[in-house]
């Protein structure tokens, strides 16, 4: 027995080798703390100071805005959105819902759901499920051939996730955002509003705020934001100048979009004042599944790494840099989980055995790993104590935020696992039913954070009111070319070809009657 506790003296000793392995480690966890911490705090000081952008709309040239949702069996909360959607009482909005080629009744719940203003585009196999960007670049084909007649600088392209609710102001927020002529894209808040029935949710959605207050606002200063894949709106012209085809097959379309659009002329935009919001995943298996196909994305943008070095300058390509790197960045930072548990054990051990040694270094372990916790669960106070949250709830959550954060150790190594195998199929995160009045209960609650974000949307004010039956909105149109700079018509003609694409079909809402209206508002 006590040769065997005499190895163990060795074995732990700090000339030994696990000893050393341990130093090593120590010291390069603190290095790249450091680091992620210079980083963390210029972000933070620049979102402070982050410009203000945006103006009021123009009357004369109204925007045309054209929500593009990708669907692939989202029956549970297509019909929910599409009826959140159609609320918004705004002639120049249109929807169109894309069926990737669903098995479930997903287009006829959108087609039910909707007005004049959405119609539903079916993808069939084998032109079907070959990935988000190739159903919304379809979806942009058609676009392009309904707006021949209107300036491709008015029209205004968003995207939306099935589960993805809009803030009611959204809308009007979208015009403001896009009234300076240089800016090309607009990406809004993402809150999740189940947050309220799950601490994984809630995680969820302290880690949207966060990213949202603090880097997104960060980079609006260095002119490096990022593209999410709901709320996220492109002005026609900027899509243009990246190919018939701007969105690529990457897992994360979104972030490749946003990177490539920082290397053009135009200006990406983070717009704090709405949100939309989503579904949170609710089951940890899930999760990971989700977050591994947002890994995997990320770690295929390694080749925007010249161009990016090529065309953007200044603080914004460094920036862009760290979005690129950043997967690879947490890859090697999940080797800090081992340095720790190495140190934990050693220190266990030491206590067995009554070893004298200090715990202070326990002290300067806690400021590093929990002290930018602390300051997010101040941000995240500000935003949800409208809500109810209250300051210490808020470091609490700040606490086991830091342990959230260490699930990249888990699927970050499981998507590498992945590419490395050519395992790139669209592994959909699964949704739960979500009953409307569910969603507006809880919107009811609205209120709009210290700093002028919403906290959470709400639905239609009583004062507004959707556009009425008798109200000229018709689909997108297809004529001539206009002039540029001409003004987009509020109610454009009825196209003559309502289809460009031969690989889709259009399935038009029909017109309900009284009954089939009051059995559809019962379910």
């Amino acid at each position: 027995m006590r040769t065997q506790i005499s190895l163990m003296l060795m074995d732990l000793g700090p000339s030994s080798p696990l000893g050393i392995l341990d130093r090593v480690g120590w010291w390069g966890a603190l290095g790249m703390i450091a680091v992620a911490l210079v980083y963390t705090l210029f972000m933070l000081l620049a979102s402070r100071g982050a410009p203000k952008h945006g103006g009021a709309s123009h009357p004369e040239a109204p925007l045309l805005i054209v929500i593009l949702m990708p669907c692939l069996n989202e029956a549970e909360v297509i019909g929910a959105s599409v009826r959140r959607l159609t609320s918004i009482p705004d002639p120049g909005l249109r929807i169109m819902v894309i069926d990737d080629g669903s098995d479930d009744d997903t287009a006829q719940v959108a087609a039910q759901a909707g007005d004049a203003r959405v119609e539903v585009v079916r993808r069939r196999p084998p032109h079907a499920r070959l990935g988000k960007g190739e159903a919304l670049n379809d979806a942009l084909s058609i676009v392009r051939s309904r707006c021949t007649s209107v300036s491709s600088s008015r029209v205004v392209v968003g995207v939306m996730d099935a589960d993805g609710r809009l803030d009611p102001h959204a809308i009007g927020e979208v015009r403001k955002a896009f009234a300076p002529q240089e800016v090309g894209a607009v990406q809004m808040g993402v809150r999740i509003n189940n947050r309220f029935g799950s601490l994984l949710a809630r995680m969820q959605d302290m880690e949207f705020v966060i990213f949202t207050e603090v880097f997104q606002r960060g980079r609006r200063r260095v002119h490096s934001v990022g593209m999410g894949g709901n709320a996220q709106f492109v002005r026609l012209s900027a899509l243009d100048a990246l190919g018939p085809r701007p969105w690529t097959r990457s897992l994360t379309e979104d972030f490749d979009l946003g990177i490539r659009l920082n290397a053009t002329s135009w200006t990406n935009e983070f717009w704090p004042s709405a949100s939309v919001h989503q579904q949170g995943v609710t089951n940890m298996r899930r999760l990971i599944r989700q977050r591994t196909r947002w890994f995997q994305g990320n770690l295929q943008a390694l080749h925007l790494l010249r161009s990016v070095a090529r065309e953007q300058r200044g603080l914004g390509r460094a920036d862009t840099l760290w979005q690129i790197l950043t997967p690879y960045l947490l890859l090697t930072g999940s080797l800090l989980t081992l340095s720790f548990l190495i140190t934990m054990v050693t220190a266990a051990v030491a206590a067995v055995l009554r070893w004298e040694q200090s715990w202070a270094w326990l002290v300067g372990a806690y400021v590093i790993a929990f002290g930018p916790a602390l300051i997010y669960a101040w941000i995240y106070w500000r935003i949800e104590r409208s809500e109810g949250l209250n300051l210490l709830k808020a470091v609490g959550y700040a606490h086991l935020f830091v342990l959230y954060g260490l699930l990249p150790s888990l699927y970050g190594w499981r998507a590498v696992a992945r590419e490395l195998t050519g395992r790139t199929g669209w592994a959909k995160t699964a949704r739960e039913a979500e009953p409307d009045q569910g969603a507006q209960s809880v919107s009811s609650r609205s209120a709009t954070g210290s700093n002028g974000s919403a906290s959470m949307g709400s639905p239609l004010p009583s004062k507004q009111r959707p556009p009425s039956k008798s109200a000229r909105v018709e689909p997108l149109a297809a004529s001539q070319d206009a002039r540029p700079g001409s003004a987009v018509p509020a109610a454009p003609a009825v196209p003559t070809r309502p289809l460009l694409n031969p690989t889709a079909v259009i399935v038009r809402r029909p017109r309900p009657t009284s009954s089939s209206m009051t059995n559809e508002e019962m379910r």
